[in-house]
C-alpha cells in the first residue's frame, strides 16, 4: 500500500526529532564552558577527563555495572526456569504466575521503593549491594521474562521429543535442542536486565547508603549541585555503551525478538 505524503513527512519528523535529544546530550558534552549548554561554543574534551580521572564517578560506575551483570544474570536464569516450569502448566496457573513476574510493572517505583526501604531495613539489608540487588531482581524480572518466554512459545515441543526418541537424555536434549532454540531469547533478557538495573534511579534513591551508591543516583545528585557538562560526557558514554551492546545483539542473534515480543504482547496467548 503507498503511503502518502503527509504520512511520509511524519515519518522523516520522527526522524529527526527522536535522535535530537541524544545530539543534543553529546554536543554538550565536548563544551569547554563549566555549564551545560548547546551549540557548544568550541571543543574540548575536559569533561570526558575529569570523569575518568575522578574516582567517585569510576567507583559508582563500578558499581552500577558489576550490579546490572548480575541483576542481568540471575533474573535470566530465573527466567528460563520459570517459563520451562510454566510452559506446561494449566492456563490459569499459567496466568497467576505470570501476573505474579509482571506485577512490578503496575507500581509506581516511588511506591516500591518505600516498600523496599522498609522490608529490607527490617532484614538488615538497608544500604548495602545484596539489599539493592534484591530490589533490582524483582525491577528486572518482567524484562528478563517477557523475551524468554516468547522465545520458548516460539519452539516445537516436538523437537526435544524426538531428540529423547533418538536417544539423547532429557538433559542433551535440552543442551542441544532448546537452549540454542532459546538464544535470542537469552540475549535479549541479558540486555534488557542490565539496562533496566544500570538505568534504575528511583528505587536506588532510597536504598544507597553513605558508602554505596549508584551512577545514576551520583548523576542525579551532581544535577541538584551543578549543571556542568560532566554529566552530559557520562551520558555520552552511556549512550555509546547501549547503542554497542545493541549492535552486538544484532550481530550475534538478530533483532527479531523484539518484534516477535511486541506481536505476542498484542495477540495474548489463551
Amino acid at each position: 500500500m503507498r503511503t502518502g505524503f503527509p504520512t511520509r513527512a511524519l515519518a522523516a519528523l520522527l526522524l529527526v526529532l527522536l535522535p535530537a535529544p541524544l545530539v543534543i546530550v553529546i554536543g554538550s558534552s565536548f563544551s569547554p564552558r563549566a555549564v551545560l549548554g548547546f551549540p557548544p561554543p568550541g571543543f574540548s574534551w575536559r569533561w570526558y577527563v575529569e570523569f575518568l580521572g575522578t574516582p567517585s564517578w569510576l567507583v559508582a560506575f563500578g558499581i552500577s555495572a558489576a550490579l546490572a551483570l548480575v541483576s542481568a544474570v540471575l533474573t535470566t536464569l530465573a527466567s528460563i526456569g520459570a517459563a520451562l516450569a510454566l510452559r506446561r502448566a494449566p492456563a490459569r496457573l499459567r496466568g497467576i504466575a505470570e501476573t505474579a513476574i509482571l506485577a512490578p510493572l503496575l507500581f509506581p517505583h516511588a511506591a516500591l521503593a518505600i516498600g523496599f526501604l522498609g522490608w529490607l531495613g527490617m532484614a538488615g539489608l538497608g544500604g548495602s549491594f545484596a539489599g539493592m540487588l534484591i530490589a533490582h531482581l524483582v525491577l528486572c524480572a518482567p524484562f528478563a521474562y517477557r523475551p524468554v518466554a516468547v522465545s520458548l512459545a516460539q519452539i516445537d515441543s516436538s523437537l526435544p521429543e524426538a531428540a529423547t526418541i533418538l536417544g539423547a537424555e532429557p538433559g542433551q536434549a535440552f543442551r542441544r535442542v532448546v537452549l540454542p532454540l532459546l538464544r535470542p531469547g537469552i540475549a535479549a533478557s541479558l540486555l534488557f536486565g542490565f539496562i533496566i538495573s544500570f538505568d534504575e534511579v528511583t528505587v536506588s534513591m532510597f536504598l544507597v547508603g553513605p558508602e554505596f551508591t549508584t551512577l545514576p543516583v551520583a548523576i542525579y545528585a551532581r544535577l541538584n549541585d551543578s549543571a556542568d557538562p560532566v554529566v552530559a560526557a557520562i551520558s555520552s558514554i552511556l549512550i555509546l555503551l547501549t547503542a554497542g551492546l545493541v549492535l552486538l545483539m544484532d550481530r550475534l542473534v538478530g533483532l527479531r525478538i523484539f518484534v516477535d515480543i511486541e506481536e505476542d504482547g498484542r495477540h495474548p496467548s489463551a
